[in-house]
């Protein structure tokens, strides 16, 4: 594919994304010195100290690290993410690259992305979807979106092909935020107020009040509990599990409950102290070894750009590792 230049010198943002994406795919992390991802890994696990969950084991190789805004429930709030070569962890910021918690690891292995179409003030975003948990993120320009959306595709299309396993075919919904609406998107009648609270359905995502999420099933890809669904969504659940004599892929289990329990708060949409994000240091990928920060001119450079071609690129999948990891709460 070849790519041509507009009249000022510069390549259009689809070409540059098409590029981001060719360049991202010949990388072979594998290369990555040991040494230097070995201290990377170890600086990681020292920033969520003894919160966090040990994240050097072998094979594992820190591919990429860097601040997205993640859509909370409340509102849209920066994260720290990295990402490694079979886990995508983030968590919340306390001292910019120094201290983070609520550490939240998802396996690749389940991850789907869905890129978004730019809306207003939000751009440069996409979903990424797990059967336990969905949600948006936004980059800063649209190259960081495209660069983020190779690698994190690269990584798991690695780790599905040297595991043998299949896609996750089933997952979470997206929740919808709180104050995209003021009354309930059920009966669109009942209005939110300190008293009448919101919640999720947890098979829609949409937000309801507690009358119109007083029923309860099991969606087995999600938890073997009870979660809280609308009761459109119990209804059709209800229908479906009838229809196919009581069994259905998503539930294995049906209970109705009349309590509107705080079980849509999360601790992720918790406020913390946060040191200011510097505009210029939202990412940064590392290949064979050498940081990159994402920014167009690096990784569209020519020189760059022909060693990565003429490069040697053995199968990246040769250092994946395997290791089972626990999904996020």
């Amino acid at each position: 594919m070849t790519f041509e230049m507009s009249k000022n010198g510069r390549f259009p943002p689809s070409s540059i994304e098409q590029m981001v994406v060719q360049l991202v795919y010949r990388l072979d992390i594998s290369n990555v010195n040991s040494e230097a991802n070995a201290r990377r890994i170890a600086m990681v696990e020292n920033c969520f100290g003894a919160s966090g969950q040990p994240l050097n084991v072998p094979g594992r190789v820190l591919v990429g690290e860097g601040v997205l805004t993640k859509m909370c429930r409340k509102k849209p709030k920066p994260r720290q993410f990295f990402l490694f070569n079979d886990i995508l962890v983030y968590g919340n910021i306390v001292l910019n690259k120094k201290k983070y918690n609520k550490q939240h690891i998802i396996p690749l292995e389940e991850v789907q992305l869905s890129s978004l179409e730019d809306d207003g003030q939000f751009r440069n975003g996409w979903l990424i979807k797990t059967p336990t948990k969905s949600f948006a993120v936004y980059a800063a320009t649209a190259t960081e979106k495209a660069e983020w959306m190779a690698h994190i595709n690269k990584c798991v299309t690695d780790l599905l092909r040297k595991s043998g396993k299949k896609a996750a075919e089933t997952h979470a919904a997206v929740w919808v935020p709180d104050n995209e609406t003021q009354v309930c998107m059920h009966c669109k009648k009942s209005q939110f107020t300190l008293i009448n609270r919101r919640h999720h359905c947890r098979k829609c995502g949409r937000v309801v009040c507690g009358p119109c999420s007083s029923k309860k099933v099991i969606l087995s890809h999600q938890s073997n509990k009870p979660l809280r669904v609308c009761l459109t969504c119990h209804d059709e659940l209800s229908s479906a599990q009838s229809s196919t004599g009581g069994v259905t892929p998503n539930i294995t289990n049906m209970k109705e409950r009349n309590d509107s329990s705080g079980d849509d708060d999360s601790e992720d949409d918790m406020d913390e102290p946060m040191s200011p994000q510097s505009p210029t240091e939202t990412m940064t990928f590392y290949e064979g070894g050498e940081a990159s920060n994402g920014e167009a001119p690096s990784m569209l450079d020519a020189s760059a750009s022909s060693t990565v071609e003429n490069s040697s690129v053995p199968d990246s999948s040769a250092d994946v590792s395997t290791n089972s990891t626990a999904p996020e709460p």
